[in-house]
């Protein structure tokens, strides 16, 4: 079965929506992805870029200036809504890990 665009977020995707929550352009969007994750995960510009197009196409974030030719962007509701529903993916899984091996520190 093939895999719906966007239907899961990887851990990039997730990181670049998350920072949106004020307006940035791309390079502020990878150092802010490094400062809120611990550098754990970075984004390199190809797939920043990438991502921002489609991201954008879709409707999940918006272009809402240009200076000095950087394009800065932000989430938009739909955008919210998505990061939202991911996040709740997420729990249920953390949910379902603790069901099977409780409070274990090590798998």
């Amino acid at each position: 079965m093939a895999r719906i665009e966007f239907d899961t977020l990887t851990p990039q995707m997730f990181y670049i929506l998350l920072v949106l929550d004020r307006p940035r352009h791309g390079y502020d969007i990878m150092n802010e992805i490094s400062k809120v994750t611990g550098d754990n995960i970075r984004v390199g510009a190809g797939t920043l870029y990438t991502l921002l197009s489609r991201f954008q196409s879709d409707g999940f974030i918006e272009l809402v200036d240009e200076v000095d030719r950087k394009k800065i962007y932000v989430i938009t509701n739909k955008g919210k809504n998505k990061l939202r529903k991911e996040t709740e993916k997420l729990q249920m899984m953390v949910m379902h890990y603790e069901g099977v091996y409780g409070n274990e520190n090590e798998i």
